[in-house]
C-alpha cells in the first residue's frame, strides 16, 4: 500500500468507530491511535452521551486504549473530525507526531494550531465523514451545540 491508501485504511478504523457511536446514540466521530509500523494501539469513539462523561471525546479513548507508551512522536491519531481544542492539547501534550483529519468543513477544532506546533496534519476531506456529521448536526444540533461547547 502507498501512503495515501495507508492514511485512508487509518481512518476507515476511525469511521467504524464514528458509526458505532452513532448508533449508540451517541455523536459520530471516531479515531484511533496508530504506531509507526500502522498497528492499531488504540480505538474508541465520542462517548459522552452513553457515559455521561463530557471529557470522553474519541481521541481521548482512543488514546486512553492505547494505554502508557514510552513515546508517542512516531504515532499517528486518524479522527474523523478536525479535534477541538481539548483534543488538539493532547495530541501536542504528549507529542503525537501525526493527525489524519477525515474533515475539517464541518468543524475547524484546533488542526492548523497543532500544524504551528510541529505536528504533522493530514485533512483527507472524506465525503463519507463530511456527509456523517453534516447529516447529524442537522438533525441533532441542541446535542453538537452542546459537544462543541456553543
Amino acid at each position: 500500500m502507498g501512503e495515501a491508501a495507508d492514511l485512508r485504511a487509518m481512518l476507515a478504523v476511525a469511521v467504524e468507530e464514528a458509526r458505532a457511536g452513532l448508533a449508540e446514540g451517541g455523536i459520530p466521530i471516531g479515531a484511533a491511535l496508530f504506531g509507526p509500523d500502522g498497528e492499531v494501539l488504540g480505538r474508541g469513539r465520542n462517548r459522552r452521551v452513553q457515559d455521561g462523561d463530557p471529557s470522553l471525546h474519541a481521541e481521548t479513548a482512543a488514546f486512553r486504549a492505547a494505554g502508557r507508551r514510552r513515546g508517542y512522536g512516531r504515532t499517528t491519531m486518524a479522527t474523523t473530525l478536525s479535534p477541538c481544542w481539548y483534543c488538539s492539547g493532547l495530541v501536542r501534550q504528549f507529542g503525537i507526531g501525526r493527525v489524519v483529519v477525515g474533515e475539517a468543513s464541518t468543524f475547524s477544532g484546533g488542526h492548523d494550531w497543532l500544524r504551528g506546533h510541529g505536528v504533522e496534519v493530514v485533512v483527507l476531506d472524506d465525503p463519507e465523514c463530511t456527509a456523517l456529521m453534516e447529516r447529524f448536526v442537522r438533525e441533532q444540533p441542541e446535542l453538537w451545540f452542546e459537544d462543541i461547547g456553543d
